[in-house]
């Protein structure tokens, strides 16, 4: 089973061989908050700070994107991603895509 242990941002695991390259795996999601968070998020934009609405929102939304991901490599028999990235972007207000991705990786034993 692949887990969050096995994702990593770099390209070559020190110990370990890349025994084969499985393929560009990503997961993404489309969230956003419902309306009576929307509008307090307005209000606190008069005063500054954080929004811990929206970065609530955001957290949940890596957490489910990066699980997408490590279910697609998982079907694809993967040892691992490298090259792990997360993408943000906005698609409305309020909402936003979250697209994580990487290259699945089988290694020699």
């Amino acid at each position: 089973m692949i887990t969050r242990k096995n994702l990593y941002t770099i390209e070559h695991i020190p110990g370990k061989e890349i025994q084969e390259v499985l393929g560009y795996v990503k997961g993404s999601i489309v969230q956003t908050k419902h309306l009576g968070k929307d509008i307090a998020a307005g209000f606190k934009k008069l005063f500054g700070g954080e929004i811990h609405g929206y970065s609530d929102m955001m957290n949940e939304a890596r957490a489910i994107a990066t699980e997408r991901l490590l279910q697609d490599a998982e079907s694809l028999g993967a040892d691992a991603v490298v090259g792990f990235r997360l993408q943000t972007s906005s698609v409305l207000g309020g909402a936003a895509e979250i697209i994580a991705y990487g290259t699945a990786v089988k290694f020699k034993d």
